[in-house]
């Protein structure tokens, strides 16, 4: 039977090594031969993927709420006010 610790540095490493991957992929986004972007969006990602990261802290020092999140660029309410 595996140990708390084992498992733990198991989950971690596979989620961690995840993350690594999925974040290059956001950065591969970047590519302006293939995409167009704004300021605007780099922000809510760069916040979006700061704001999780701490949130993810607070909770190995204690802390058990995560806010729900949800991304969204809205492109209705940005053609509204233009």
């Amino acid at each position: 039977m595996e140990d708390k610790l084992s498992k733990f540095e198991r989950i971690a490493k596979r989620r961690t090594e995840e993350t690594v991957k999925k974040i290059r992929l956001i950065g591969n986004l970047s590519n302006r031969n293939n995409y167009e972007y704004t300021e605007e969006h780099l922000d809510r990602i760069f916040a979006a993927l700061e704001n999780e990261l701490k949130a993810a802290r607070r909770k190995f020092q204690g802390h058990t709420s995560s806010p729900d999140f949800q991304m969204s660029f809205d492109r209705q309410a940005r053609k509204k006010t233009s």
